[in-house]
């Protein structure tokens, strides 16, 4: 009697297919989706697996850009490059112009994160999204270690960690009431780590800022800081040449870099590997703010 190997699915494979189940689910259960796409690495990986999902068509579904105005240049010319190759229509919510329009108001030290809320919840409903996909991971930050993988949002936008849905089985409740929408979180069990696995796996291109290059920085309170026109040096600083890249990206006005020799995907894994600090902690200056920063901006209808 011949004897059969055992079948196994590989971990990356495990996650892939979730992902794949997960956004399928969306497009047959609501009626206007749409990706959250900035350019970073999750939101890349996101639209890779958008791909994957509904091939040979076409993603069946546009992509969004909150964009505030204060991005890196490299990553803007990613995103355009991008969407221009896959054919996908790319819809911008432009901080700025809110700022112009007197829909929302500059803070005092520049950093326009917070203010991205309310353009993104007017983007939503001028164009009615019913869901929208985010590549939040539960890994990056406590407040999102609390998300499902449908986190229920009400007709105001805003969430509640104490009125979301039970996801047993991986059945996922998409009832929604007019108003109300669903972010969606198909990079929920991912870590960071098996992001760049996947990156390598699939060969996936990435701006060019993720991997290890000189750059002018300043110091402030050990996190390092890329001098540009939306973050001017302030008295006293001095500004230096270092060996540099960015785990996450974010605003330039609020990503710091990391020191780093790895020019290479495989030496960013190692890197990544033998870290014990989260991308969003060891460079998010707007995780800063105070203790419970994310939550309270998600709360307010944030990602």
């Amino acid at each position: 009697m011949m004897s059969r190997a055992p079948y196994r699915v590989s971990h990356l494979d495990a996650l892939e297919a979730e992902s794949l189940f997960v956004m399928r689910e969306v497009v047959a259960e609501f009626e206007r989706p749409v990706l959250l796409f900035s350019g970073g690495k999750d939101s890349i990986v996101m639209l890779r697996l958008a791909e994957k999902a509904f091939a040979p068509a076409r993603i069946p579904f546009p992509v969004m850009h909150v964009d505030t105005g204060h991005n890196f240049p490299e990553v803007l010319a990613y995103r355009d490059r991008r969407v221009t190759d896959l054919n996908v229509q790319l819809i911008v919510a432009s901080v700025q112009e809110a700022i112009d329009s007197g829909l929302v108001r500059e803070s005092n030290d520049g950093m326009r994160n917070r203010i991205q809320t309310p353009v993104l919840l007017d983007a939503i409903e001028k164009y009615r999204f019913d869901s929208l996909f985010g590549g939040a991971r539960r890994d990056e930050e406590k407040a999102r270690a609390k998300e499902r993988v449908f986190s229920f949002r009400d007709d105001f936008g805003q969430w509640d960690p104490r009125n979301q849905r039970p996801e047993l089985w991986a059945l996922y409740n998409a009832r929604i009431a007019p108003g109300e929408s669903i972010r969606v979180f198909p990079l929920s069990n991912w870590t960071e780590l098996d992001v760049w696995h996947y990156i390598a796996r699939e060969g996936i291109e990435l701006p060019s800022i993720y991997y290890a290059h000189d750059r002018e920085v300043v110091d402030r309170g050990g996190m390092l800081y890329a001098i540009n026109e939306f973050l001017p040096l302030k008295a006293g600083e001095t500004p230096f040449v270092e060996r540099v890249r960015y785990r996450t990206v974010g605003d330039a006005s609020c990503t710091a870099a990391v020191r780093s020799d790895a020019d290479t995907i495989d030496k960013v894994i190692d890197e990544v590997a033998a870290t014990r600090i989260t991308e969003r902690g060891a460079t998010r200056g707007d995780d800063k703010v105070s203790e419970a920063a994310m939550e309270d901006r998600k709360r307010e209808g944030y990602f």
